[in-house]
C-alpha cells in the first residue's frame, strides 16, 4: 500500500471519528434555532426564542452564575494544588514518594458515581454538604491531578541547572521559585487553569450529589431532560459546549505554545 493511500485512509478514518463525535453536537446547535418544539426534519423556521427563554429564566441564570463561580474557584485551587504537587515531584526525593504520587493521581481513575458518593458522605460527616463551596472542594479533588500532569510535563523540559544557578547567584529558594520556575511554567499553568475550569464547568455527577439547592448548569439540564422534551436544553447545551470548547482550545493553544518554546 502506497504512502498516499495510507494517508488518505487515515484522513478518512479521522473524518469519520470527528463526524461521529461532533454530529450530535452540531444537530443540537441546529435544533436550538428551530422554531418547532420537537427535533424533527424538515426544520421549522429560524428563531432565537429558546435562547430568549433561557436568558429570561432566573433559575437558569442562577445556575449559570453558580457554574461560573465553581469553575473559576476550582480552576484556581486545582491549579495551585497541581503546581505544588508537580514541583514537589520535580524538586524533592523522599520516602514513599511513589505511593504519594499514586494517591495524588488516583481521583480521575475512580468512577464518578463512587467519587460522588464518597464526597457526599465525607461532606455530610463534616457538616458541609449542600453548599456551593462543597462543589468547589469536590471538583478541586477531581481536577487537581490534571493540572499536576500538565505542569509536570512542563517541568520535565526545564534545565535543572537554572534553579541551582539562581541559588548560586544569591537567590533564596522562594525567590528562585518565583523568578525561574513560575515564569517557565506560566504557559502550562494557564493551560491547566483553562482545562480544569472546563472540566468543572461540564461535570454534573459529583455536582448533582453534593450541590443541594445550589444547582449548576449541568444539574439543571439533567432536571429538564428528566421531565419532558424541552428545546431549551438544546440552547443551554449549545452555550455550555461553546464555553467548554473555548476553554479547551485555549488550554491547547498554551500547551502547543509551551512545546514550541521548549
Amino acid at each position: 500500500m502506497s504512502a498516499r493511500v495510507s494517508t488518505a485512509l487515515l484522513l478518512g478514518w479521522l473524518l469519520l471519528v470527528f463526524v461521529f463525535i461532533f454530529a450530535p453536537i452540531a444537530a443540537s446547535v441546529i435544533f436550538s434555532f428551530n422554531s418547532d418544539r420537537f427535533p424533527t426534519i424538515p426544520l421549522g423556521s429560524f428563531t432565537t426564542h429558546w435562547y430568549d427563554r433561557i436568558f429570561a429564566d432566573p433559575e437558569i441564570g442562577e445556575a449559570a452564575r453558580n457554574s461560573i463561580v465553581v469553575s473559576l474557584s476550582t480552576s484556581v485551587i486545582a491549579t495551585t494544588l497541581g503546581f505544588a504537587t508537580a514541583y514537589t515531584d520535580y524538586r524533592y526525593n523522599f520516602r514513599f514518594k511513589g505511593p504519594y504520587l499514586a494517591l495524588i493521581l488516583l481521583p480521575p481513575t475512580i468512577p464518578l458515581i463512587i467519587m460522588a458518593l464518597a464526597m457526599l458522605a465525607w461532606l455530610a460527616w463534616i457538616g458541609a454538604s449542600g453548599q456551593l463551596w462543597s462543589i468547589v472542594i469536590a471538583h478541586s479533588v477531581l481536577t487537581a491531578p490534571f493540572a499536576m500532569a500538565i505542569i509536570r510535563l512542563r517541568l520535565n523540559q526545564i534545565d535543572p541547572n537554572l534553579e541551582a544557578a539562581a541559588w548560586n547567584l544569591g537567590s533564596s529558594e522562594w525567590k528562585a521559585l518565583r523568578s525561574v520556575i513560575l515564569p517557565f511554567c506560566r504557559p502550562a499553568i494557564i493551560s491547566a487553569a483553562c482545562l480544569t475550569a472546563a472540566v468543572s464547568f461540564d461535570e454534573f455527577v459529583v455536582a448533582w450529589f453534593v450541590s443541594g439547592l445550589n444547582k449548576t448548569v449541568p444539574v439543571v439540564i439533567l432536571e429538564i431532560v428528566q421531565g419532558n422534551i424541552d428545546p431549551q436544553v438544546n440552547a443551554i447545551g449549545s452555550l455550555v459546549f461553546l464555553t467548554s470548547i473555548t476553554l479547551v482550545v485555549m488550554a491547547q493553544i498554551f500547551f502547543i505554545a509551551r512545546i514550541g518554546r521548549a
